[in-house]
């Protein structure tokens, strides 16, 4: 379709159908795309992990990609598969918001197969509810707000007997901005910082991609491209002779009433890392067989089979294998066939552990963590990331351990996308919260017991951490210049300086170490053995009975991460 085609068919839209909402999507897609950066760079912190628009732009992408596949001209069909793809997709608090979001519409547009303005009204405001929903305490200041009063805006406008579903939408766009605005005056911290909420400007740069989308403005590139949708994922590829269920088979189920719980009981026993999620109308099913043929016909009882893929695990894992050596190489395929067992019941506990640095997921398998994914700073891990970690330990009970506040709210949705298994996150926000948790887990324990242990050892570490600043800004007395070394404590700034040696030491003197047992200390990549070796001489010197543990954690942006305790 060209240029001028487009811009007759939206110019004046009384009704959404599914091919102009997925216009839409693409044209709010594109606009993200574009401003991730400058969304990026209103982190409240002048750190260098801001990723409040890469979350956003990543999880939104992931919902692109599924409502493309979409080959019905249906809005709900369309906004459905948004939905479940941005579900899977999920990075990051902004990431499981926005998801959230883009769930609620989906769910205030079932039915429906041309929405006029006042349902997409109605569809938006479901969206809010549910994004409000989802969040244990919602903060006002935030994208939580931005979103509610631009579906006001839209829903007033709609209400007040406008048809024209650009003009309401325009309406909203106008109440949203003047709301990011007023952001500040909500949250004393955006206020010192001197910057609005990014997951606010986040929102309301993807309904200004929806508003030129209907003002029939084309994208300059296509969007949904799978280029930036890689994640540090566990290397090391391990080729494996055998696999008791070796045939990767994922297709979606498309039919009425469908029930996914129900489908996944009849699929239990005919594979492995089984998943089945969806919606009444639209389900998917992801499972490892030995008979693709059979799951096929079994999906066939409830409706028709589409996307379909089928993949020989052995065949790719032995390409990949090859291939790896030597190579940065990344197979989520192949990655899977880790979590195969020769053993047909399950164990009793698993750990997933989301790690910084490969010295990092190095301790925590020393600890009895089984799979460890990479991520956590810039990189938020999806939950679909965690899920398939999760799928890949054989146990009854996995626990999740984030490891950054950013990336709880990811994991707390695993349990809704994956099926035999108890998931039970403890919400560690740093490594050394971790690694005290870890300390904690006992096998022998029962899960209600290990759960209690491992959340209150959270409480016994201080943790600390050392990088650099991105950008001029003022914190209380602290005047922190671009370049600038700064510390933190428990995600607060607490010290800054132009020396690594010397912000260190006064972070961990306002750590209080010197009143405690152990110190450990993880160095990043940019720092070398000799240079760790300065603090940890300091360390001894002043406290010769202090236990110091130092690892080359290799972990990015941050020179030190510490804990004291």
């Amino acid at each position: 379709m060209d240029t001028d085609s487009k811009a007759v068919t939206f110019q004046g839209t009384q009704t959404l159908d599914g091919i102009k909402f997925k216009y839409m999507l693409s044209c709010g897609a594109e606009q993200l795309e574009k401003y991730k950066k400058e969304i990026d760079a209103l982190n409240v912190f002048p750190v260098p992990d801001g990723d409040t628009g890469t979350n956003m732009n990543l999880t939104y992408r992931a919902a692109c990609q599924s409502a493309e596949k979409v080959t019905t001209n249906s809005i709900h069909d369309v906004a459905a598969a948004a939905s479940m793809g941005s579900l899977m997709g999920a990075r990051g608090n902004s990431g499981v918001i926005l998801s959230q979001i883009l769930r609620g519409i989906a769910k205030g547009l079932e039915g429906i197969s041309q929405a006029n303005a006042l349902q997409l009204a109605h569809a938006l405001q479901t969206g809010v509810e549910t994004a409000y929903k989802a969040v244990m305490k919602p903060i006002e200041g935030t994208i939580l707000t931005v979103s509610r009063e631009t579906a006001k805006g839209v829903f007033n406008k709609a209400k007040s007997g406008e048809t024209d579903i650009l003009k309401i939408l325009k309406a909203g766009l106008e109440r949203g901005e003047a709301t990011l605005l007023k952001t500040p005056d909500m949250l004393p911290v955006l206020k010192q910082a001197g910057v609005v909420d990014a997951g606010g400007k986040g929102f309301l740069t993807i309904i200004s991609g929806w508003v030129a989308a209907l003002e029939g403005k084309v994208p300059e590139a296509q969007i949904g491209r799978s280029d930036d949708l890689e994640t540090p994922a566990a290397t090391g590829i391990v080729e494996v002779e055998s696999l008791e269920f070796p045939y990767f088979t994922e297709f979606l189920v498309k039919g009425n009433g469908l029930e996914p719980e129900k489908i996944r009981e009849g699929l239990i026993d005919r594979g492995d890392c089984l998943l089945v999620v969806g919606t009444e109308e639209v389900v998917k099913i992801h499972i490892h067989t030995q008979n693709p043929g059979l799951i096929l016909d079994y999906g066939l009882k409830f409706g028709s089979l589409h996307e379909v893929q089928i993949h020989n695990m052995l065949a790719q894992n032995e390409a990949a294998a090859h291939q790896a050596k030597g190579e940065d190489f990344q197979s989520t395929l192949v990655e899977q066939q880790e979590a195969q067992e020769e053993q047909a019941e399950l164990k009793e506990y698993g750990i997933v552990a989301v790690a910084m640095g490969e010295g990092i997921g190095e301790v925590f398998n020393s600890l009895g963590v089984e799979q460890v994914v990479f991520g956590g700073q810039t990189m938020n891990p999806s939950t679909s990331d965690l899920a398939e970690a999760v799928l890949k330990i054989k146990a009854k009970n996995v626990f999740i351990l984030p490891n950054n506040g950013n990336v709880i709210m990811a994991a707390s949705q695993v349990k809704d996308v994956v099926n035999g298994r108890q998931v039970h996150v403890i919400p560690t926000k740093s490594i050394p919260q971790a690694i005290s948790a870890l300390l904690a887990f006992n096998s022998d324990n029962l899960p209600e017991e290990n759960i209690k242990n491992m959340t209150e050892a959270l409480n016994h570490v201080v943790s600390g951490a050392v990088t650099y600043a991105v950008r001029d800004s003022q914190f209380g007395d602290l005047a922190i210049a671009e370049g600038d070394i700064i510390g933190l404590i428990e995600d607060k700034i607490a010290a800054t300086g132009r020396e690594i040696f010397e912000v260190a030491q006064k972070v961990l003197e306002k750590m209080n170490w010197r009143e405690k047992d152990i110190v450990t200390v993880f160095y990043g990549k940019d720092m070398d053995e000799e240079e760790a070796n300065q603090l940890t001489e300091w360390l001894e010197s002043e406290k010769p009975d202090i236990e110091v543990e130092m690892y080359a954690g290799q972990q990015p942006l941050y020179y030190y991460i510490l804990g004291v305790e």
